[in-house]
């Protein structure tokens, strides 16, 4: 299975919802895509909705750390939501919990970045 990224801009924060894996095949596109619309639409904050994502190796955790790190360089913050347990379990493992904040569903992960729902 491939990795299906949908990309949609509310205010200052990119929602990044993906479906299928993200895996070693697929990491690039995802990153490639991120970081051209993050720069194009010149926004600060994103959104990572997990929920329909089945499979994640340490690529995928590699280009969520790369996004994170180049967020909080333009001052701004990543939110993850809707997780399933078994990429929340890599999430755990991996530390990514301790820089990451995690909601539950995407109108609390946009009330946080500030953006009203």
């Amino acid at each position: 299975m491939s990795l299906l990224i949908d990309l949609e801009r509310k205010e200052n924060v990119l929602c990044v919802r993906l479906e299928g894996e993200l895996d070693h095949h697929t990491a690039m596109k995802l990153r490639e895509r991120v970081d051209q619309a993050m720069k194009e639409h010149h926004l600060t904050h994103m959104l990572l909705n997990l929920e329909n994502l089945t499979f994640m190796d340490s690529s995928g955790l590699g280009v969520i750390l790369g996004r994170y790190k180049f967020i909080q360089s333009l001052g701004g913050e990543m939110v993850v939501c809707s997780i399933s347990p078994t990429v929340k379990r890599l999430f755990d493992m991996s530390g990514l919990f301790k820089i990451i904040r995690l909601e539950t569903d995407e109108n609390r992960a946009l009330s946080m970045l500030g953006v009203a729902s």
